[in-house]
């Protein structure tokens, strides 16, 4: 198990956000963690990247990460895409790739430029614009450097905080089909995500996360049609669109 998180505690000061979370992760699976806003997504990241404390056991790629800073859990292989992106607006595209090559610079990874590569194949219009100031870019294009400088580390674990937040819904499915390309790569990947539509369609396995507990999980699929789900979180249009369907299909 590449990533294993056992009775995870965390929140801001005396105000306890997650109280007792468990969730697993495989290499080279995509995982998702869906809810609604306040659930405790945000902070489930940023307690395994090192930003909170957190009480409970986590176990990356075998290496217990209580006592690990947050330089030494980037160098094992975390990698997090923050919901603000929080890029460097007054430099280049490219050099914000540069940056996020750190890591494989570090580790004396052969050929770690060669990564560059990848991230413009991957999204062609960052190689339009690697002269542009990060800060001039669409907020699709700020997206896709954010991503881009994370890969640039060459990552065991892509930790992705709302990818879709605020991009129009062509830049969305864009994304995720980017997301569904980096799983076809072997790219592991925790997925934050409001879009709880999306987010299943690409995910292996979902975990529901309620007032920092974890309602529900399973296969991404099978979650994405029960009940509970689909009333809560794909909206009843799911529900009338899969009864018409089947009335259609119907001999009788």
């Amino acid at each position: 198990m590449l990533l294993s998180v056992h009775d995870l505690h965390a929140g801001y000061g005396r105000a306890e956000v997650l109280s007792g979370l468990n969730l697993e992760l495989p290499a080279g699976q995509v995982v998702t963690v869906i809810g609604p806003n306040g659930a405790g997504k945000s902070t489930t990241l940023n307690a395994l990247m090192g930003l909170l404390p957190f009480r409970g056991r986590v176990m990356f790629d075998g290496v217990d990460l209580a006592d690990s800073t947050l330089e030494e859990r980037v160098m094992l292989g975390l990698a997090l895409v923050p919901e603000k992106r929080e890029l460097f607006g007054t430099m280049p595209v490219e050099d914000n790739l540069i940056l996020g090559g750190w890591r494989a610079r570090k580790l004396r990874m052969a050929d770690w430029r060669a990564q560059i590569d990848h991230v413009y194949e991957l999204f062609p219009r960052l190689k339009e614009r690697r002269a542009q100031l990060a800060g001039t870019l669409s907020g699709g294009e700020r997206q896709m450097l954010a991503v881009g400088r994370a890969l640039m580390s060459r990552p065991k674990l892509l930790m992705l905080d709302e990818p879709s937040l605020g991009l129009a819904p062509l830049v969305v499915k864009e994304v995720f089909q980017i997301i569904d390309r980096l799983r076809a790569q072997g790219v592991s990947i925790l997925l934050v995500e409001q879009n709880a539509r999306a987010a299943l369609e690409v995910a292996d396995y979902a975990y529901v996360l309620e007032t920092g507990e974890i309602g529900l999980h399973g296969p991404a699929r099978e979650l994405a049609g029960d009940p509970r789900v689909i009333e809560t979180y794909l909206g009843a249009s799911r529900v009338a669109s899969s009864s018409a369907a089947t009335r259609q299909e119907s001999p009788l």
